[in-house]
């Protein structure tokens, strides 16, 4: 049987790779979108989503709006990330298919209640503050979870946005800590991996060359992309951090990584928002992650590059 998922994100062009991945792979049945406030803020986020699930062909996929701002604190964006409109790249033309007007947190809740127990996967590749959210508003639905794999955090790679935070965690640390907190089975891709998921000239050549649209877009997107990360670390090419989610549905076993435990920090003076993975289990906590650490990087990007060719 197909994954069922609830993709919860902030496009962001590695977002739009992760959603074009997942929308080009029969195991995987999305049953819905959720735009939060992350990278940009939601009005662009619920308007990318559309336009990169409209350019995909799969307007039969609803999305939805969610939190317009972290649980307690002032919303940080990343617009020297990804441009102002959080997709600069590869220009596409505004969405006709329609927000659809349920709240996406309630669309979360009612989803995980309508759905037999254990079936639902969550994925969120932004701020966590939609699923704390809902969490906080239906307590019951968290052991409803099969699991969530997310992409967040970091231990060796330590930050990107602080010197000692991930950006989706720092942006909304204390629904992070709810989340961590929830006892739902958790995949952790950190920074860890997918600062060796990295493009490289040939890829982005490939995907230019692709007789469709989405390869085309997905070469814009990471043109755009990697002009930020080779100036930041000297890497060749752009870290594809959240299609790892994807990845590790469909593929397991290109990843490692261990069962540890991670908390995150919300009160530090330096270090809100870190990752505290305890990799060499010294703390006496019980897990409660699959912090995963190495890629098969040359596999990933040949499943993406399969699956992005399949779509229109």
């Amino acid at each position: 049987m197909p994954h069922k998922i609830i993709i919860d994100t902030d496009p962001g062009q590695d977002d739009a790779v992760a959603i074009l991945l997942a929308l080009a792979s029969p195991e995987i049945e999305v049953l819905g979108i959720v735009a939060v406030a992350g990278n940009v803020p939601l009005s662009l986020t619920s308007l990318n989503t559309r336009k990169i699930v409209e350019l995909a062909g799969r307007t039969d996929i609803p999305v939805f709006a969610g939190c317009d701002r972290p649980l307690v604190r002032d919303l940080v964006t990343a617009e020297h990330v990804h441009g102002k409109t959080g997709l600069d790249g590869t220009d596409l033309p505004d969405p006709t298919m329609p927000l659809q007007p349920q709240d996406g947190v309630d669309f979360i809740i009612e989803t995980l209640r309508r759905e037999p127990a254990g079936t639902v996967t969550l994925v969120p590749i932004g701020p966590l503050t939609n699923i704390a959210m809902a969490f906080r508003r239906a307590p019951d639905i968290a052991a409803r979870v099969q699991q969530i794999v997310l992409m967040g955090g970091a231990y060796f790679e330590v930050g990107n946005i602080t010197p000692a935070a991930e950006f989706n965690i720092h942006v909304d640390p204390e629904a992070a800590a709810e989340v961590f907190a929830a006892g739902v089975p958790l995949v952790v891709m950190p920074l860890d991996v997918t600062h060796k998921a990295l493009t490289s000239r040939d890829w982005v050549d490939r995907m230019r060359d692709l007789p469709n649209r989405c390869g085309p877009a997905v070469a814009g997107w990471t043109d755009f992309f990697e002009r930020f990360d080779t100036a930041k670390y000297g890497s060749l090419g752009a870290p594809l951090h959240d299609p790892c989610t994807i990845a590790w549905l469909l593929e397991p076993d290109l990843f490692q990584g261990r069962e540890i435990n991670v908390e995150i920090e919300t009160e530090g003076r330096w270090t809100t928002g870190m990752t505290v993975a305890d990799w060499w289990r010294v703390s006496g906590r019980p897990a409660n992650a699959l912090f995963l650490r190495d890629v098969d990087r040359d596999a990933l990007f040949d499943l993406i590059s399969d699956r992005i060719a399949r779509l229109p």
